[in-house]
């Protein structure tokens, strides 16, 4: 078995130490901007040697970006590259702007793609989206790194691609599962050949095994997955052994990883569901404990195919959570602040019912043991304080709360 790299192959410490050894220099670098300068006023990057340490920063949430940039245009001040430097500028709803810097593969796209079998000389038919955003530059830097064509098919005019697909001969599809069926399923109606594709990896939406065996009976047996955000590229990756998908998509190297509970900065334990945190290092743009607002959780153990660094259970939600009680919002970080009051709790899940006009809120909390009854009466006092509504309190055993990410649940029935 090959790899792009060695480093996916070291051993575990070996990456977590050197992340660590290369954290406090990333932390000084990113305090020459405007925007991390205030972020981190006060902070000594030479602290910034543990999770435990890191874990006491703030967090940059992707939610919060765009009041960032409106403060300090257009990138928030948290980029070190000048504007006019860039290699593109890139814009998402909202609108967010992303940078490209100039370096090799600044979308960490050569990794999932090696792993998918690209290989030099073979061509890529690139069908994510050229306009406005990254990912089809981002796929572009990865195959000119492992010196792969592109086709810049981009996304729609589904008859072009399959015609495409039939003069070309490409081996590699990348774009979204959805429309990868499209090409495939107009092909057939066509009739005309585009057998020469055998591998995709796709992204932007969810890939079900139901879609990905009607694409590996269209003919495509390599189907992977990818995991990414436009601020920073691909995070995560699906690999195969002797064909067979493997559990969980392997972190990229360069990442320095947390899952966190939603609406705050405090890292859950492995296997547990929370917020994926992402600390790039990218001199140009760097990202520090940047909260995507997906849901996600470790899978514990190395992946059969070699690669040793941390693994993503894959895509399970996001935790934006905040709902509308009696027209205010309660958010999650009200959720955490509560858990936070009261140290008996170990987690908590708020729960909204009722019909419409009748909004109820209950409190389910895991504790260790039995709680008096002024105890319950403290926290439904905590709830009154923290979300100026009142909510009722039901204590639970520890582990009876679902290990999926929710930290408000909202049960009412809008019919």
């Amino acid at each position: 078995m090959s790899y792009l790299d060695l480093l996916e192959t070291r051993d575990p410490a070996q990456r977590e130490a050197d992340l660590f050894l290369r954290l406090p220099h990333l932390l000084s670098h990113a305090q020459k901007t405007q925007g991390w300068s205030q972020i981190f006023a006060g902070v000594n990057p030479a602290d910034m040697t543990s999770r435990s340490a890191l874990a006491q920063l703030p967090v940059m949430r992707k939610s919060n970006l765009k009041d960032q940039q409106t403060r300090i245009a257009p990138f928030g001040g948290l980029n070190v590259l000048p504007s006019r430097d860039m290699a593109r500028i890139f814009m998402s709803p909202g609108p967010i702007f992303e940078p490209q810097g100039r370096r090799e593969d600044w979308g960490h796209f050569a990794s999932p793609l090696y792993a998918l079998g690209a290989r030099h000389g073979n061509l890529i038919q690139n069908c994510f989206s050229y306009h406005f955003t990254p990912g089809a530059f981002m796929v572009e830097g990865g195959a000119t790194k492992l010196g792969c064509s592109v086709l810049p098919a981009g996304s729609g005019q589904t008859e072009m691609q399959v015609l495409a697909m039939h003069g070309l001969r490409p081996e590699i599809y990348t774009g979204t599962p959805s429309f990868l069926r499209r090409i495939l399923e107009k092909a057939r109606h066509m009739g005309l050949d585009i057998s020469s594709l055998q591998y995709a990896l796709v992204g932007g939406e969810a890939l079900p095994p139901s879609l990905r065996d009607i694409l590996r009976s269209y003919g495509v047996p390599h189907v992977l997955q990818m995991y990414g955000v436009a601020d920073i590229g691909c995070l995560a990756y699906e690999t195969e052994t002797d064909g067979v998908v493997n559990p969980g998509m392997v972190l990229n190297e360069d990442f320095l990883l947390e899952i966190v509970r939603p609406g705050t900065g405090e890292p859950v334990a492995v296997g547990e569901v929370g917020e994926v945190l992402i600390t790039s290092f990218n001199l140009d743009y760097p990202l520090i404990r940047f909260g995507t607002g997906d849901l996600s959780a470790i899978l514990p153990g190395i992946s059969p195919c070699g690669r040793t660094n941390m693994r993503l259970r894959g895509w399970l939600g996001r935790s934006d959570q905040a709902v509308k009680v009696r027209g205010m919002f309660v958010h999650p970080a009200q959720v955490a602040e509560i858990v936070r009051r009261h140290v008996l709790i170990r987690k908590a899940r708020l729960v909204v019912s009722g019909i419409a006009g009748r909004d109820e809120m209950l409190l389910y909390c895991e504790v260790d043991g039995p709680m008096a009854d002024e105890q319950a009466a403290e926290i439904k006092a905590t709830i009154r304080e923290v979300s100026n509504l009142r909510g009722d309190v039901k204590l639970l055993l520890p582990g009876s709360l679902s290990n999926d990410g929710l930290v408000i649940e909202d049960l009412r029935d809008y019919v």
